[in-house]
């Protein structure tokens, strides 16, 4: 006989998480390696079709330079994430034992994502050419971001879980033409991120029942605070990116085209940690839910020079 559904949203994320649970060897790696005559991150999020002066191949290769670069600061944020999660889960230990386990589960599977992470960037290390820099260390950004509030961070947190699923969705999933290994690695990340994005929103908004007015325009300033110093690690990361490809590329660019190379790795980094994230309607429906008109403009005045790192459309092609 069937069980009736349980309205415990713990619980459901329990459920999902034992059904979806992968391994890192026989689920997603499989003894395979990465194919380098294949598109790591699409279009859609590396914005490489904006630059009409590169070649297909470059093309690519500026797609497998941004993929390495989304991998590691997919493992950078999750330090921060999984031990805040660890934190968090203390407040049920004596209490609701299903949130308990869900949040642990939560944790743990952030733990899987680091190796996973780690694990690619060494196999990329291995058989792309040598000079690549990642220009954040893990346990120091995450002290960072941990020296605010609780708020602040789980409201952090939410955003790039909900743009995870939004990348996923709407630009990596369509597309049969990326490396199948690369394109497997977010597949995986994906299924279980799903579970953390419904547990980021539960835990925000049970610690946002708990704040003061005082207190929530306290933990605004920490979040604006948080998006200035995501944005200062996409600059460097964006100008060692420009630096790394120009030295690996086919070709030999110009002064202008460099500068232009270096302006649209920013421009993909803000669209993918940032823009992507920040206006995604779930994320808006929950943050600006809790906020007051001056909290709102609070926000948003801070993120108005950001918005402009968007895709930019394709022309229109004229009917025949």
């Amino acid at each position: 006989m069937q069980s009736a559904p349980t309205a415990n949203p713990y619980a459901k994320v329990v459920s999902n998480s034992k059904r979806v649970r992968w391994d890192i060897d026989h689920d997603v790696i499989r003894h395979r390696r990465f194919d380098f005559d294949k598109t790591f991150l699409p279009s859609g999020l590396s914005l490489v079709n904006e630059l009409d002066f590169l070649t297909p191949d470059d093309r690519r290769l500026l797609s497998q330079v941004q993929g390495r670069s989304y991998a590691y600061i997919f493992g950078l944020v999750e330090r921060f994430i999984g031990a805040k999660v660890l934190e968090v889960s203390r407040q049920h230990a004596l209490g609701d034992q299903v949130a308990l386990e869900a949040l642990v589960r939560m944790a743990d599977e952030e733990l899987k994502h680091q190796e996973l992470f780690r694990r690619m960037e060494q196999m990329m290390a291995d058989d792309m050419p040598a000079g690549y820099v990642a220009t954040a260390e893990p346990n120091a950004v995450a002290t960072a971001v941990l020296s605010k509030s609780t708020w602040s961070v789980l409201a952090l947190t939410l955003d790039i879980e909900l743009f995870t699923l939004a990348h996923y969705r709407a630009s990596i999933e369509p597309h049969d033409d990326l490396c199948p290994l690369w394109k497997d690695v977010f597949h995986a990340h994906w299924k279980e991120e799903s579970q953390h994005a419904v547990l980021d929103e539960l835990e925000f908004l049970r610690e946002d029942a708990c704040l003061t007015a005082a207190e929530r325009d306290a933990a605004v300033g920490d979040l604006i605070d948080l998006v200035v110093a995501v944005d200062g690690i996409l600059q460097a990361q964006a100008h060692a990116d420009a630096s790394y490809f120009e030295s690996i590329a086919d070709q030999r660019y110009d002064d202008a085209q460099r500068s232009a190379i270096g302006a649209l790795l920013l421009k993909a980094y803000r669209w993918q940690y940032i823009v992507s994230g920040v206006t995604e309607g779930r994320f808006q429906k929950v943050l600006f839910g809790v906020l007051d008109d001056a909290q709102a403009a609070r926000v948003t005045d801070a993120l108005m020079p950001l918005l402009y790192a968007v895709p930019t459309p394709s022309p229109a092609v004229p009917r025949q």
